[in-house]
C-alpha cells in the first residue's frame, strides 16, 4: 500500500521526535533522581541525543517531503493538515540554520550548567556559575546569528521566536512599559492602605509529608491525571515529560508556607493538563504540540491565579486541609485563607510572588537577558545590575545572589528569550478566563463545590485539542473574540486586590 507524501512526512517527523522525547525524560531524571556524580556522562548523553534529533529532523528527505506535501491536494484542501505542514516547514527551516556542532555543544554545556547552577544557588556563589553563564551567553549569541536577526530587530528576537513565534523585544517593551505603570500605581495604593489580609496561615509550619499529600489531592482534584503523569520534587518547579501520556511535574516545599508549594503545584498542573489535553494520535507533529510558551503559560497562570487564588477555590479546599495538614489547619476560615493567598508584598523570589508584583520580576529578567544577548551587559556584572533593578522596580535590597540572580533555572538551561512568555501568558489567562465565564454559567460557584471539570473540558475543546493549528494571536481572537489586551488582567487583579485592601 502506497502512502502519500503527507503521511510519509508525518511518519518521519513522529519517528524523529522519539529522540527528543527520550531526551526529555533524561532531563527530568537529572533534576529529580540522578546521583550527583552522574552529571558528566549525562551531559554527553544529552549532547548526543540533541545532535541525533537535530540530524533526524533536518535531513534532506524531510525537506523533499515538505515540498511534496505543500503542493498536494490532500494538504491544500485540509486546513488542519495545511497548518501542520506550515509549522513543520517553520521548524525545519529554523533547525536547518543551526549547525549540528552548535546544537550538540549547547545541549552539553546546558546539562552541566544546570548542575553547577544548583550548587551555586545553594551556596549563593555567583562566581561558581559565572564560567558556565559566559559559555551559554556566547553560544546563544552564536545561535541567534545563525538563525538570523529579523529585519529591524535584534539578536534577542531570534531566540524569543523559538518560544513565542513572532515575538520581538520592541513589541514586548511596548506592552511592558504601560503595564508597569499601572501595576506600580496599584502597588503604591496597596502600600498606602491601613488594611491588609492576615498572613498567619503563611507563617504556620506544616509537616512536609502532609503538604505532599495535599499537593497530590489538589492536582488530582483540578483534573491532572496521575495515570498519565506524576509529581516529584526539584530545586525549581517545572513540567516536562515525553508526551501526553507521560507528563512529569515537580514542585518544592518548605515548612513555613504551604501556599508556596500549593501555588507551584497548581501552576505546574496547569502545564500538565495542557500537555495531557494534546491529541496523542498527533504525537511528534505540530498538531500534537502546544501553540507557544505564551499559550502554555496561559494555562498554568489561569489555574494558579484565576482558579487557585479565587475566593470560591478556598471555600472548597478549606474543609479539606485538616485531613492532610492536621488539626491546626482547622483554625483558619476560608476568608482568612483567601486573604493569605492574595497578600500583596514585594519579595525576592519570582515563583513565590503575588499577582500584583509577579510581572515586575519578569520585566527585570527581560531587560537583563536582552542586554546580555545584545552585548551591553557583561555576565560578570549581572548581580550588580540585577540588584539595582530590584531596588528600582520593587524597592528591595537583595541580600545575596541565592535569592537574586541565581534563583531561576532558565539561563542555566540556555533558555534566553523565554521570560516574557510568563507575562504574555498571564494576560492570555485573564482573557481566556473571561471567555470561559461567559460560556459556562456558574463557573466560579462550581469551584466552591470542587467542580473543576467544566473549565478543564472547555480548555480542552477550545485550546488544547488544536495543537499548533492556530498561532497565538489567532487562537486568542478565535477563543475570546478580541486581540490580546492587558485590560482583562487588570480587571481581574484590581477587582480582587482593591476590596481586600479596602481601596474601593
Amino acid at each position: 500500500m502506497t502512502t502519500s507524501p503527507y503521511e510519509s512526512l508525518v511518519h518521519a517527523i513522529s519517528d524523529a521526535s522519539l529522540i527528543g522525547a527520550s531526551a526529555s525524560i533524561l532531563s527530568w531524571d537529572q533534576e529529580t533522581m540522578m546521583p550527583e556524580q552522574g552529571v558528566e556522562l549525562r551531559s554527553r548523553q544529552m549532547a548526543q541525543l540533541a545532535r541525533l534529533s537535530h540530524e533526524a529532523l533536518t535531513k534532506p528527505a524531510i525537506g523533499h517531503l515538505l515540498s511534496s506535501s505543500e503542493s498536494s491536494a490532500e494538504v491544500k484542501e485540509c486546513p488542519r493538515r495545511a497548518a501542520s505542514v506550515r509549522e513543520m516547514r517553520r521548524d525545519y527551516e529554523r533547525s536547518s540554520k543551526l549547525p549540528a556542532r552548535l546544537v550538540e555543544q549547547l545541549a552539553r554545556v546546558a546539562s552541566t550548567a544546570q548542575h553547577e547552577w544548583a550548587i551555586a544557588r545553594k551556596n549563593s556563589d555567583f562566581k561558581h556559575f559565572l564560567p558556565h553563564l559566559n559559555q551559554l551567553v556566547e553560544l546563544n549569541r552564536e545561535q541567534a546569528d545563525c538563525l538570523g536577526i529579523p529585519e529591524g530587530g535584534e539578536r534577542w528576537d531570534a531566540l524569543a521566536d523559538g518560544y513565542e513565534p513572532g515575538c520581538r523585544a520592541a513589541h514586548v517593551e511596548q506592552v511592558f512599559l504601560p503595564l508597569r505603570v499601572r501595576l506600580q500605581k496599584l502597588l503604591d495604593e496597596v502600600r498606602g492602605s491601613k488594611v491588609s489580609p492576615s498572613d498567619r496561615f503563611n507563617q504556620t509550619k506544616f509537616a512536609l509529608e502532609g503538604q505532599r499529600s495535599l499537593m497530590r489531592f489538589a492536582a488530582e482534584s483540578l483534573g491532572f491525571d496521575f495515570a498519565r503523569g506524576r509529581l516529584d520534587e526539584s530545586s525549581h518547579p517545572f513540567c516536562g515529560g515525553s508526551h501526553c501520556r507521560d507528563v512529569r511535574m515537580t514542585t518544592r516545599y518548605k515548612e513555613s508556607c504551604v501556599n508556596d508549594a500549593l501555588g507551584s503545584t497548581i501552576h505546574e498542573s496547569g502545564h500538565g493538563m495542557y500537555e495531557q489535553g494534546l491529541p496523542f494520535q498527533h504525537f511528534g507533529t505540530p498538531l500534537g504540540q502546544a501553540v507557544s510558551l505564551g499559550i502554555h503559560e496561559s494555562q498554568s497562570r489561569l489555574w494558579e491565579n484565576q482558579v487557585g487564588r479565587s475566593e470560591s477555590f478556598w471555600r472548597w479546599i478549606a474543609p479539606n486541609l485538616a485531613s492532610h495538614l492536621g488539626n491546626v489547619a482547622d483554625g483558619f476560615s476560608s476568608a482568612e485563607l483567601y486573604g493569605a493567598a492574595n497578600l500583596v508584598e514585594a519579595g525576592f523570589i519570582r515563583v513565590e510572588s503575588d499577582e500584583a508584583t509577579y510581572n515586575m520580576h519578569i520585566m527585570v529578567r527581560f531587560e537583563l537577558e536582552r542586554a546580555l544577548i545584545g552585548g551591553s551587559l557583561d555576565p560578570k556584572d549581572l548581580p550588580e545590575v540585577w540588584n539595582a533593578k530590584y531596588k528600582e522596580y520593587l524597592g528591595l535590597t537583595v541580600p545575596e545572589d541565592r535569592v537574586g540572580c541565581l534563583q531561576d533555572v532558565h539561563w542555566s538551561m540556555g533558555a534566553f528569550g523565554y521570560f516574557p512568555t510568563y507575562t504574555l501568558g498571564t494576560l492570555y489567562a485573564a482573557q481566556f478566563f473571561e471567555a470561559a465565564r461567559k460560556a459556562i454559567p456558574g463557573l466560579d460557584e462550581g469551584f466552591a463545590k470542587g467542580e473543576f471539570k467544566p473549565l478543564l473540558v472547555w480548555l480542552n475543546e477550545n485550546i488544547h485539542v488544536h495543537g499548533r493549528q492556530f498561532l497565538s494571536g489567532e487562537l486568542c481572537e478565535r477563543v475570546t473574540g478580541s486581540p490580546l489586551s492587558a485590560e482583562p488582567f487588570m480587571r481581574h487583579l484590581e477587582g480582587k486586590i482593591r476590596p481586600l485592601y479596602q481601596l474601593v
